[in-house]
């Protein structure tokens, strides 16, 4: 069984500035790699749109471009590879944990999985002004897209049969 816990998150929760945590009921089970290279095989029009706006905005500040998500499929991960722009930072049979930091925040994005359910758990630490004004917009926009990345996961799977 997976549960989330104090080591799938970039800190303790009382030092969280940013913290989401979402589930969806998949048709089958899948893990948590699956479930990453399939929401990431066909990204969001819309995140192409705002990694292009987070980059231009950010280089002002001396943050470094990330450009979103390529749709690269990968077979295996272990910790030290790359999805992207995240470190694996943890590869377990249940659970993947991603991690982005930088000198304004750090990220981490876990993806976990129990029988048929998928949770995305997200937690951000700030560092200064900049990361906690950066997290303003990108934190109600991050709940609604993971929210919409859940399910277009699920019908792509009840989809294939």
């Amino acid at each position: 069984m997976s549960t989330i816990d104090s080591l799938d998150l970039i800190g303790p929760r009382e030092a969280l500035a940013y913290y989401d945590s979402q589930s969806i009921e998949l048709p089958r089970a899948v893990t948590p790699l699956e479930a990453w290279n399939l929401m990431m095989a066909q990204p969001q029009p819309v995140l192409r749109w705002a990694f292009r706006v987070r980059d231009a905005i950010s280089a002002w500040f001396g943050v470094r471009k990330i450009g979103g998500f390529t749709g690269r499929r990968h077979a295996d991960v272990k910790v030290g590879d790359r999805l992207d722009f995240f470190l694996v930072e943890g590869a377990r049979p249940d659970a993947l944990l991603l991690t982005a930091r930088d000198r304004h925040l750090d990220v981490m994005t876990g993806l976990h999985t129990d029988g048929m359910r998928l949770t995305i758990t997200s937690s951000v630490i700030v560092h200064n002004l900049f990361g906690r004004a950066y997290m303003v917009p990108v934190g109600p926009a991050h709940r609604v897209i993971v929210r919409v990345m859940l399910r277009r996961l699920r019908r792509s799977l009840m989809e294939a049969g």
